[in-house]
């Protein structure tokens, strides 16, 4: 009898043992470039620097994923990611994992996480975005594209039959006090205004063969002492995309509009941001893209352009090399720079070249 016992338990540890076996993976990306530009400054001055944002093709990062078995096809998932710049060695976003910090579940349902996620409106600029967040991209236009993250939020995605839907809420969307895109200090999380601070945002995509078709949804609230015009929970400011791409072996057209409504500007609430760009594969190992883009505020003329090509050298499967270039034009008194990160004189335009090594690991 006791025999069959310790059979059945030594049964039951196995099973259970089995179904939550774990694998944690350490990844990341390493990218820093030279770049140069014009009239950094009113005086029209030009200047070579190495840009210290983490990389010019893509934004340097050392992360950990995990996932656990807990059977039945139910997954215990987390994922933490931190930023850093390699021209200096320091770590992005004023953060230990600024890029991204949660924990979550998992099944045929999708995921649920819950800690500092993506927001929609950021997935939502995946594939669809041909330069992507590069040094040179759609966020020297709106730098809260490639730096849309929440703290405090619930985030939800899941694919059916190709469409795929997606939403997060936060309770307190950014707790750090840096300022810029790093940190715009509203907190939230207030016993006494239930609404300051708060952000949601959903996801609609639907992918066929070759195509798909993409709209997203983001607003975030603003709180006493928060930044860029938002001191008051009674504003927000909302950004709508619609997009879509078409890719065919050996190329890719995408294109797309945003648009926005900020109540934190007394002079430029309104905007749309629209851009177009496509993808050439000239051989297994080069790829050359390109991206034009415009942001027109409705109610100035403060409007800017943005012209952008690319050339991509793949060494190997984790490494490449790469040289772009770039121009931008500032009307009225515009004065967004092409390098992220970056300065440009007020109504100046500026011509930029980067190059640079991006290995991935």
């Amino acid at each position: 009898m006791k025999k069959t016992l310790y059979a059945a338990m030594a049964a039951a540890l196995t099973v259970g043992a089995a179904h939550a076996q774990s694998n944690v993976t350490m990844y990341g990306i390493i990218d820093a470039a030279v770049e140069t530009y014009t009239n950094a400054d009113a005086a029209g001055n030009s200047v070579t620097r190495m840009p210290s944002l983490g990389g010019g093709m893509f934004p340097s990062r050392l992360g950990f994923r995990g996932t656990e078995d807990l059977g039945d096809g139910l997954k215990a998932i987390f994922q933490l990611e931190n930023g850093f710049a390699p021209d200096t060695g320091t770590q992005g976003q004023n953060r230990l994992f600024g890029r991204q910090a949660w924990v979550g579940l998992q099944g045929k349902w999708g995921q649920l996480t819950l800690g500092r996620n993506y927001n929609m409106l950021n997935i939502s600029t995946y594939d669809v975005d041909i330069i992507g967040p590069s040094q040179y991209g759609l966020g020297s236009l709106d730098s809260f594209i490639p730096n849309g993250r929440s703290d405090n939020s619930v985030a939800y995605r899941g694919t059916f039959s190709g469409v795929t839907v997606g939403a997060t809420y936060s309770l307190g969307r950014d707790t750090s006090t840096a300022g810029g895109p790093a940190g715009t200090s509203c907190a939230g999380e207030s016993a006494t205004d239930a609404v300051a601070c708060r952000e949601w945002s959903a996801l609609l995509r639907y992918d066929g063969n070759g195509y798909s078709l993409i709209s997203a949804f983001d607003r975030i609230y603003g709180g006493t002492g928060a930044a860029n015009g938002l001191n008051s929970s009674s504003k927000t400011d909302s950004r709508a995309h619609v997009a879509a791409f078409i890719k065919q072996n050996d190329w890719k057209v995408g294109l797309g509009v945003i648009t926005r409504n900020n109540e934190g500007s007394t002079t430029q609430p309104r905007s749309n941001l629209v851009y177009l760009g496509a993808a050439y594969n000239v051989t297994p190992f080069f790829t050359i893209d390109g991206q034009i883009a415009r942001l027109d505020y409705r109610a100035t003329n403060n409007d800017t352009s943005q012209f952008l090509v690319r050339g991509v050298y793949n060494l190997s499967k984790r490494s490449a090399w790469y040289v772009a270039a770039g121009r931008i034009s500032n009307d009225g008194t515009a004065a967004l720079a092409l390098s992220a990160g970056g300065s440009v004189g007020a109504g100046m335009s500026q011509t930029g070249l980067i190059t640079g090594v991006k290995h991935s690991f």
